[in-house]
């Protein structure tokens, strides 16, 4: 069957992203249309509490399994964080690549995002398919990093943020995971591509310049970054003595204690 140009172009640049690793591959459905079952829009973790109150609670069994406890044990606001931060990461590793390796940016809300609400690494993304390349100049071109902002810092990760509040998850530690995410899925794309690794966190740079994300994090003078907030995972660990994430701000902290 001959592939449309816009077909194609989403083909190729897929092929591309999962060159990347997992949480860059993406399926992708036509515009304003739903791929259909077994695929859900990502809209219902907002418009439905019970769907993001069900995501929760999977998240929170997953993390007391992992260290053999009841999953009471962990706090409902440990599992609403790390829920957030694996939904930003998901959505924000291809959105970025797209703007690295393809040189577009696309409009995307949760509506036209849909995902298999799997457990355990990184679920079934399926996007819409490209429909225009914007076509910037670079990748840390200041429009093609002010529309990323718009679509990702601005829309997404902050309706999601809102979403996971009502569970104790304040809007420092929202903010520093979606410094996390992006800085994380920069990281992956310097690695599989260290030819694009400068582009990459220059583009993460312009990103943590926006409103919505300053203060987030920075990155330190041997190239890695560190955000300013802990995503709370440590605390899932029976004594809350867990493991730090390789970014945290209490690397910083017990360094200097």
């Amino acid at each position: 069957m001959t592939r449309t140009p816009r077909e194609a172009r989403a083909q190729d640049g897929a092929e591309q992203a999962a060159a990347l690793g997992p949480f860059f591959v993406t399926e992708h459905h036509a515009p304003a249309r739903s791929p259909g079952a077994p695929w859900r829009s990502m809209q219902e973790i907002v418009d439905s509490p019970r769907v993001l109150d069900e995501r929760v609670a999977a998240v929170r069994t997953f993390l007391a399994a992992g260290s053999g406890s009841e999953p009471h044990a962990v706090e409902i606001r440990v599992a609403a964080s790390v829920v957030h931060l694996g939904l930003v990461a998901r959505l924000a590793s291809p959105l970025l690549a797209r703007a690295l390796l393809q040189r577009e940016v696309e409009p995307l809300t949760l509506q036209e995002a849909f995902w298999q609400p799997q457990l355990g690494g990184a679920f079934p993304l399926s996007l819409p398919h490209p429909t225009a390349s914007t076509a910037p100049a670079g990748a840390a071109d200041p429009d093609s990093a002010q529309a990323l902002g718009a679509v990702l810092v601005d829309g997404i990760a902050l309706t999601l943020a809102e979403a996971v509040a009502r569970f104790g998850v304040s809007e420092v530690i929202a903010r520093g995971n979606t410094a996390s995410a992006l800085a994380g899925a920069a990281r992956m794309v310097a690695a599989a591509r260290p030819e694009s690794a400068a582009d990459a966190r220059a583009l993460v740079e312009v990103l943590m310049a926006r409103p919505a994300l300053q203060g987030s994090g920075r990155y330190l003078d041997d190239g890695s970054f560190r955000r300013r907030s802990c995503c709370l995972i440590y605390r899932a660990a029976p004594a809350r003595d867990g493991g730090l994430c390789g970014d945290c701000v209490l690397h910083a902290r017990s360094t200097t204690a």
